[in-house]
């Protein structure tokens, strides 16, 4: 049990959730359009998390990603259990930042949705994208760490390039829970944005095990 790590994760999923849902909340109240600027403000984030925390515990600040590192056997079940919470804490304190800056109606909107009918559509698009994602994070840290600052980033923001449209590309449940909670708006829904981005993670592992078994033979 490492005290330590876990205020990393703690810290760096309330820097990259604080500027990705202040971006949308700038966005929305300059009238800026919304798929030019929040992905950046999200990647952008990420950067600012990593390079402030995540030389203490790695820098997940993303259950999706603590999975993938859990099945790949680089954290160990306890661990991985306290930065999930940790990063739950975090992000539901950055959401309480947004509410107490600007208000509910503010967070409310900064949580992930998708057009009515397209559920199916929404959770389809996190599974892909975070499989994606979770694949460069393990193979980057593990084939070319001194990218991986800025690689990984750069794979966020074009993620909510893709993503924005379909499903609000969360591939974080922390992420999604937050403002689904601290705005008043968590239903079943909430499920397109847990249970999408841990399957991808899932599946963004076996692909990286896929070609790093294939690598080694």
């Amino acid at each position: 049990m490492n005290a330590r790590k876990y205020l990393a994760e703690l810290i760096g999923t309330f820097i990259l959730v604080v500027v990705g849902s202040m971006t949308i909340v700038a966005a929305t109240t300059m009238q800026a359009p919304i798929l030019v600027v929040v992905p950046f403000g999200f990647g952008l984030g990420l950067l600012a998390a990593i390079q402030t925390a995540g030389y203490v515990s790695g820098g997940h600040f993303n259950p999706a990603v603590t999975l993938a590192a859990f099945l790949d056997r680089r954290i160990d079940a306890m661990n991985a259990l306290a930065y999930v919470v940790a990063q739950a804490i975090g992000a539901i304190a950055a959401s309480g930042v947004v509410l107490l800056l600007a208000d509910q109606a503010a967070v409310h909107g900064t949580a992930s949705g998708f057009a009515a009918g397209r559920m199916g559509q929404a959770l389809g698009v996190e599974i892909l994208l975070t499989a994606i994602f979770v694949l460069v994070i393990l193979t980057v840290t593990k084939r070319a760490p001194n990218h991986a600052g800025f690689a990984i980033p750069l794979t966020l923001m074009v993620v909510h390039f893709a993503g924005i449209p379909f499903s609000g590309a969360s591939v974080n449940p922390a992420r999604s829970l937050a403002p689904a909670l601290v705005g008043g708006s968590i239903d079943g829904t909430i499920l397109v944005w847990i249970v999408g981005p841990l399957v991808g993670a899932a599946l963004g592992w076996g692909i990286y095990r896929a070609l790093e078994d294939g690598s080694t033979r």
